[in-house]
């Protein structure tokens, strides 16, 4: 698919080859600087705060396989997550 140049609702311009809507220059500004957000892919954390699932408290509460149905988290996403929740003394619901 060929790129298309596009602005976002801020005025940023940039290109992109698939429908996704958004804006890489608006999307780098809000990557958490503390938490497990952090270390994970910008897909992968849209999804997660999608669920409202922002702390490890609240991950805690959701079965692996629940997360890893959501659109943006891959196998490579869990790793970091389990580590998270062990660093509390957590675990995926089962």
């Amino acid at each position: 698919m060929p790129s298309t140049l596009r602005t976002c609702p801020n005025g940023h311009r940039f290109r992109k080859s698939s429908d996704c809507p958004t804006c890489p220059h608006c999307e780098s500004s809000r990557k958490p600087m503390s938490g497990f957000l952090k270390t994970l892919a910008a897909p992968a954390r849209r999804a997660l705060e999608r669920e409202g699932l922002t702390t490890v408290t609240a991950l805690s509460t959701r079965r692996e396989a629940d997360i890893l149905a959501l659109h943006g988290i891959g196998p490579s996403s869990l790793p970091a997550l389990r580590a998270a929740l062990h660093t509390k003394g957590l675990d995926f619901k089962r």
